[in-house]
């Protein structure tokens, strides 16, 4: 048999905004890893040597972050237009590479999912060496709602059964990982183009999901086999699924950083005024300079700068030549990219990309673009004065995320002014700007420039009116 793997990146990812403009969803980077790369990486540990990329919206930004992986054995191919769905995108990647015969084996991944390397390698076993005809990695849903999902129940025997899309019940959703043997190509071919297997009323977009093509499938007897998720599995769909995956990540990182202990590159400067707790990773030519209170796990970049009085909690990852000082606070789980400045009495909790800045006593919490730039005494908004849930509208459909729901989400490219406050849950479009002492409580589209304006009055003044 031939192995092939194949990863879809070529979705327009509109449920993603802010972060959908300026790159593909795929190419978003968590934990300083573009998703793409990242799975990349795990299918070639697997032992994949042929890999092929759909892409389509913003491919440039695919290609520019799978880049890394060199040329070699890795091959393009655009998503026919005018034919959404992970079905289609699936079906053009084997036909370009001349696999459906009765001697190929494909394994299928969405190109914006978290998975484990493990739960990528039962899955593509299940079909390579138990014989199954296709099989699905599934993620218990865990108190998630079940019709925010395509959902599935294991049968007896680790049988796949019962899916439905975006349904009332089901155990588990399907988490964009699928084997295909030979059996599935016929089926592949003769995709609906929508979900038929929804649930009473239920209203299924016009495109080729590859859940149908599984679900058919199964219902029509053949042995489709159900992967439970052994490690953490996030579907980054929405914004904060971004907060959700980078938990995750950092906590596998971290497993693998208390194993191994801390590793100081030579280079690498840490004065012994620095309060260390826990096992560390340094960069080469970085520095922790005095006063520094960092608690481990925590990686530290080549060149980065974490000096004069800084404080730096558990599970973070501070990129390379970034600067964290003036005795601010990175709370614990965050990442720092690529250049990113956290200075004086600032504090930030969550993700920043590359080239983000924070400074003079700015409160953050939420996911910041790339480039941000964030005003003097910027805060969050993180509590609700009512306890109640926080709504989001993603694509006109209110939703209720069960993590990171009063974060805020900056675009890339964004700034701000001194003294703004963002409400729980605001998004701020890309190359937006919200002027000096702005109270912002509903999103704010893209391109779009936010000023005050304020009545003055000027009276007489003096000591002839308050004097004495």
């Amino acid at each position: 048999m031939t192995a092939l793997a194949v990863l879809l990146a070529a979705g327009a990812g509109r449920k993603f905004w802010p972060y959908n403009e300026v790159r593909n969803k795929c190419a978003f980077p968590i934990a300083n890893v573009p998703m793409a790369l990242r799975l990349a990486r795990q299918l070639r540990e697997i032992g994949f040597q042929q890999i092929v990329v759909v892409v389509g919206v913003q491919e440039g930004s695919v290609r520019a972050a799978l880049r890394p992986l060199g040329e070699e054995g890795l091959t393009f191919v655009r998503q026919p237009a005018g034919t959404p769905g992970t079905a289609t995108a699936a079906l053009a990647a084997l036909e370009s590479a001349g696999a459906l015969t009765p001697e190929t084996q494909a394994l299928v991944v969405y190109g914006d999912c978290v998975v484990g390397t493990d739960d990528l390698r039962a899955t593509w076993q299940r079909v390579q060496e138990d014989g199954a005809d296709a099989a699905a990695l599934c993620a218990p849903l865990n108190g998630e709602r079940p019709h925010d999902w395509i959902t599935a129940t294991p049968h007896a025997g680790n049988r796949l059964g019962g899916i439905e899309g975006h349904g009332r019940g089901g155990s588990h959703r399907m988490a964009g990982v699928y084997a295909l043997g030979p059996a599935a190509w016929p089926f592949l071919r003769a995709h609906p183009g929508r979900t038929t297997h929804v649930p009473v009323g239920g209203m299924p977009a016009l495109e080729a999901e590859l859940a149908e093509t599984v679900a058919t499938m199964a219902e029509e007897g053949l042995n489709i086999a159900a992967v439970e998720a052994a490690q953490p599995c996030v579907d980054v769909d929405k914004p904060w699924h971004i907060l959700e995956a980078t938990e995750a990540v950092l906590r596998e990182k971290a497993a693998s950083l208390r194993e191994s202990g801390s590793m100081i590159d030579p280079t690498a400067s840490v004065s012994d005024g620095a309060e260390i707790e826990g096992p560390i990773c340094v960069g080469p030519g970085a520095t922790i300079g005095k006063r520094v209170v960092l608690r481990g796990p925590a990686w530290i970049g080549g060149g980065a700068r974490v000096i004069n009085g800084a404080i730096v909690g558990e599970n973070v990852l501070i990129g390379d030549r970034s600067r964290v000082s003036d005795y601010c606070l990175v709370g614990g789980g965050s990442v720092l990219g690529r250049g990113c400045v956290v200075g004086h009495g600032g504090e930030f909790d969550g993700a920043m990309l590359d080239g983000a800045y924070i400074y003079h006593y700015s409160e953050i919490y939420g996911v910041l673009g790339e480039a941000v730039d964030i005003g003097a005494a910027g805060v969050c908004g993180t509590l609700r004065f009512d306890d109640g849930e926080t709504i989001h509208k993603i694509s006109g459909r209110r939703e209720f995320p069960r993590n990171g729901a009063n974060a805020t989400y900056f675009g890339d490219y964004v700034r701000t002014g001194v003294n703004v406050i963002t409400q729980p849950g605001v998004k701020i479009g890309a190359y937006s700007c919200v002027g000096p002492g702005i109270v912002v409580y509903e999103d704010v589209p893209s391109r779009k420039l936010l000023l005050l304006k304020q009545e003055i009055v000027t009276r007489d003044w003096g000591p002839e009116r308050y004097g004495w």
